[in-house]
């Protein structure tokens, strides 16, 4: 069963992610999720654990709880939601605005500047 774990303190590190679960069972992996360009914890991580009864008793037994001395959210990992992708964010959108920004030949000016 993959675990989701949130607000984890930015100290957490996978090693200590996995003790806290491996004390319900076997942990087949922990991981803290970090930041791309920083390499910083971004407060959550997921943990995989084999055995059903044994991940849902660590479920059951560490939500709510402190982990290096933040209150920890833990609860069955859901499936990401696969969103529709609808285009890049560069282009697309209304065509009827003429390409000079929507506001005709001069803008409000209604006069030449040069």
């Amino acid at each position: 069963m993959d675990i989701y774990v949130g607000n984890l303190a930015y100290a957490t590190t996978d090693d200590g992610l996995k003790a806290a679960f491996a004390a319900y069972g076997e942990v087949t992996s922990a991981r803290v999720v970090a930041d791309r360009m920083t390499g910083r914890s971004k407060g959550f991580g997921f943990v995989e654990m084999p055995n059903r009864e044994q991940a849902q008793a660590a479920i059951d037994a560490l939500n709510g709880q402190p982990l290096d001395g933040r209150p920890i959210r833990v609860n069955e990992s859901q499936p990401k939601p696969r969103q529709e992708r609808r285009g890049g964010g560069f282009g697309g959108g209304r065509r009827d605005r003429g390409g000079r920004g929507g506001r005709g030949d001069r803008g409000d000016r209604g006069d030449t500047r040069w």
